[in-house]
């Protein structure tokens, strides 16, 4: 087995996390649509925020095939949570990787330990797949900064308490006129829209965030002036890992609840594990699992070599994603008429699914990401 003990150890920890503790309020917390802070509290004291932010940092300094597993087994606890742990890991990635030693002081450890919230805010009502459409300004006033603007479908958006804004900070110089900016978000001017009410991972919450002459400082900037878009695209790659991986624990969290109740399910005097039908589509949901996270580890295992991962990112995000829809959809095959019925955990892991396809960079847009990679680099693996 390619996984070291360390691995297993990391892995077995997140899953028995998932098991004893998530699974058993996914149900109560998909229906009420509630943010669980106090589930994220535990997870920071385990350390289950920032896998791969190094120790020296405050972090367990874990690698991205680490990161992988917790996401895989988070998800199969509840989506909604593994997306809260991806969402930490990669604002987490851009402090360790730009910020300052002071912004990193202020804001790493509460965001790791969940005791602060924080939100990735790209998304705008012209700028979704095109970043470049991206409207909101920072103008500089003074020695700081004057931001401007807004943002839709934010993670996290009606409880964070900092905001990573990508900002237009040059409007004539295209994806180099852009910059982060790490906002306080309960400065003056800073305004947060309705809860939205999702489809699915229903306690993900998501919102808008309008900017109106918020006074920002000078140290308020992440990184280099301009480097804005190239330092978002930068965690991206990490980001798609853990969306493949959380879409894997949402197909193998159907396919465990599917198999169970074949195995139990009566019809025409047998068990429904015992017809065909049946038992090709345990069999096609295993074998496209199993294959989608060998793609996700390959993915990670690039990554943590230092290798161009970018297309097996796209690759490992597209197909797993694509199989957890299918699949989950199997899983409520299997279970019939009830599979329909909310309550049921089926139901909830196809709604959960969906989502998968589209954030991070839609899979239509990863396998332009894909084409690109073997246009420029080749078909050779």
């Amino acid at each position: 087995m390619y996984l070291s003990a360390t691995h297993e150890q990391v892995r077995d920890m997140a899953r028995q996390f998932a098991e004893d503790v998530i699974r058993p309020q996914a149900e109560a917390l998909d229906r009420e649509e509630r943010f669980p802070a106090e589930l994220y509290l535990q997870m920071g004291e385990l350390g289950l925020f920032g896998i791969g932010v190094p120790e020296e940092e405050g972090g367990p300094g874990f690698d991205t095939l680490a990161y992988a597993l917790v996401m895989e087994e988070l998800s199969k606890g509840y989506a909604s949570v593994a997306d809260q742990c991806g969402l930490v890991e990669l604002v987490s990635s851009l402090l360790v990787r730009h910020g300052t030693a002071s912004q990193k002081a202020h804001w790493l450890k509460p965001l790791l330990s969940a005791e602060k919230k924080g939100a990735y805010c790209i998304t705008e009502p012209e700028a979704g797949t095109d970043v470049s459409g991206i409207r909101t300004t920072a103008d500089r006033d003074g020695s700081g900064w004057r931001l401007n603007g807004g943002k839709i479908w934010i993670h996290n958006a009606p409880v964070a308490d900092v905001g990573f804004v990508l900002a237009r900070t040059d409007k004539a110089a295209g994806h180099k006129g852009m910059s982060i900016f790490i906002v306080d978000l309960t400065s003056k001017g800073v305004e947060r829209g309705p809860k939205e009410h999702k489809m699915g991972q229903r306690a993900s919450q998501v919102g808008t965030l309008n900017f109106t002459d918020v006074a920002l400082p000078s140290e308020a900037l992440l990184g280099e002036e301009g480097r804005g878009f190239h330092m978002m695209m930068s965690v991206l790659d990490k980001g798609r890992v853990g969306i493949a991986a959380l879409a894997v624990g949402l197909g193998q969290a159907g396919l465990e609840a599917a198999l169970e109740y074949a195995q139990q399910r009566k019809q025409f005097g047998s068990k429904i594990s015992e017809f065909q039908g049946v038992q090709w589509l345990l069999a096609d949901m295993a074998k496209d699992i199993e294959a989608a996270r060998l793609l996700v580890h390959s993915a990670a295992v690039k990554m943590d070599r230092g290798e161009n991962a970018t297309k097996a990112c796209s690759i490992a995000k597209c197909f797993a994603s694509d199989m957890a829809v299918a699949r989950t959809a199997d899983a409520v095959q299997v279970f019939g008429g009830s599979g329909y019925i909310r309550g049921f955990e089926v139901e909830r892991l196809y709604r959960d699914a969906k989502i998968t396809q589209i954030y991070e960079g839609t899979n239509q847009i990863q396998r332009m990401i894909i084409a690109r990679e073997l246009v420029k680099h080749g078909a050779r693996a």
